[in-house]
């Protein structure tokens, strides 16, 4: 089990992002977001073009429901599910997570952390330059 977040931090911020592997070696990128009963982890992108909702600042979310910034797609942060707009009749695909004394942790084991924040954030700027100083 890895451990991500404050379940505080979460609720304080009202998302937290970070990127998993999958079994394949793909990166993908899942949001932690309040709940009532703690976080829900969801994959970061809508199920109606692959819109992400975690641009890198946070996921838009209105009355307990994420927002995507694309069509305006409502869905519950709790249960993943969509009742209106272009993703209607959709869920969108949960990432397992636990709480431990106040800390989120990844349960799921189809994924493994790599960071916290987006794919292309641990990323610095490319160079084709041999030139040291």
């Amino acid at each position: 089990m890895q451990e991500l977040a404050d379940v505080e931090t979460v609720h304080d911020e009202g998302s937290w992002l970070f990127t998993v592997e999958d079994p394949y070696g793909s990166l993908e990128e899942v949001v932690l977001v309040p709940c009532e009963d703690g976080v829900s982890a969801w994959v970061n992108r809508c199920t109606h073009e692959a819109q992400r909702f975690d641009t890198g600042r946070g996921v838009p979310m209105r009355d307990g429901q994420l927002v995507c910034p694309k069509h305006g797609s409502l869905f519950d942060a709790c249960e993943g599910d969509c009742d209106n707009g272009e993703a209607a009749g959709t869920t969108l695909p949960g990432v397992a997570v636990a709480t431990n004394r106040g800390t989120v942790v990844l349960t799921d084991d189809d994924y493994t952390f790599r960071h916290e924040g987006g794919i292309d954030d641990d990323e610095g700027p490319d160079s084709t330059s041999h030139l040291s100083l």
